[in-house]
């Protein structure tokens, strides 16, 4: 029993430990740095701006409720003065709070995410189960998985400028081009993870469903993703990993809306406060991966038959 809570203990003090640790050093080293902005800025000063951009935030959403409540009068005298009126509703334009660019940021890179996994995922398994695609296929996948991400975007854009051509498009070319970008340099980790983990599955498992006579679709649903549940996903942690650096990348290299802008617009800024706010967005930077890498652990463990 002491034994158990020690170990309890320890799993909630060490981090607290480590923490404490970076956050002194942080704040002893950051006041020994100066820069052309000023000194760079310690854990209070990021704490601050934290306040502040909830601040900002809260400011644009009054804002917009101003806005559309001035808009909805109108519409309404217009209509008692003229009943065939059909109002029209204006989407307030002002500028995305730091809080609605991370919104932004999430909704594009589980977008890519979601349609590497949709690629990837199948591609892998059939690797697995076949050694001759396994064969035609890894040469490509060696080829471009080290491309970075710089330099898929100048492609991406331009294909889809070409292609995706609407005088009112359902969604913003911006977004489509941080998503195909995110798509293309996530989906790799998963091909061959999953690979790997289909063409490794144990010689006994495929021996059952040779007795058994299963169809291809059953052996695949009852014996391959069971059995490779843990490398599909060890394939989908990295590949998440990487398409959220893929996106801040993404972002501040095409001026896409998102966190990626956001810190490339306050280097811009260059103000006293600048250096402060891009500390915040990397520390929420971090959290969010984080957070996106508990996630898909969690999904795991829920959906793998070994309950780790």
């Amino acid at each position: 029993m002491f034994a158990q809570i020690l170990a309890s203990s320890k799993v909630l003090l060490l981090p607290l430990v480590g923490i404490s640790c970076f956050l002194l050093v942080w704040a002893i080293t950051a006041n020994s740095i100066n820069t052309s902005l000023g000194k760079f800025p310690g854990p209070v000063a990021v704490l601050t701006q934290f306040d502040n951009l909830y601040q900002e935030h809260v400011t644009e959403r009054q804002k917009a409720q101003a806005f559309y409540e001035r808009q909805h009068k109108r519409n309404a005298d217009r209509v008692a003065k003229d009943p065939s009126y059909q109002p029209k509703v204006r989407p307030y334009t002002g500028k995305e709070t730091f809080w609605d660019q991370i919104v932004t940021s999430l909704i594009t890179v589980m977008s890519g995410f979601g349609l590497a996994a949709f690629l990837a995922i199948p591609l892998g398994i059939l690797m697995g189960l076949n050694a001759s695609v396994q064969a035609a296929i890894n040469p490509i996948i060696q080829l471009f998985k080290p491309v970075s991400p710089l330099a898929w975007l100048p492609l991406v854009t331009m294909v889809v400028s070409g292609v995706y051509v609407s005088a009112d498009p359902i969604v913003a070319k911006s977004f489509i081009n941080s998503m195909l970008t995110v798509t293309l340099c996530s989906v790799w980790p998963m091909i061959i993870n999953t690979a790997i983990g289909v063409s490794r599955i144990d010689q006994d498992l495929l021996n059952v469903s040779q007795v058994l006579r299963l169809s291809t679709w059953t052996h695949i649903k009852k014996i391959v993703l069971p059995a490779s549940v843990p490398m599909i996903f060890t394939g989908m942690r990295l590949s998440l990993g990487v398409a959220w650096m893929v996106l801040i990348a993404a972002e501040m290299l095409a001026q896409n809306p998102g966190l990626g802008k956001f810190v490339w617009d306050e280097f811009q800024n260059g103000s006293s406060e600048s250096l402060s706010r891009i500390m915040a967005a990397v520390l929420v930077i971090g959290f969010i991966g984080f957070l996106l890498d508990r996630g898909v652990l969690a999904v795991q463990r829920w959906a793998s038959w070994e309950k780790h």
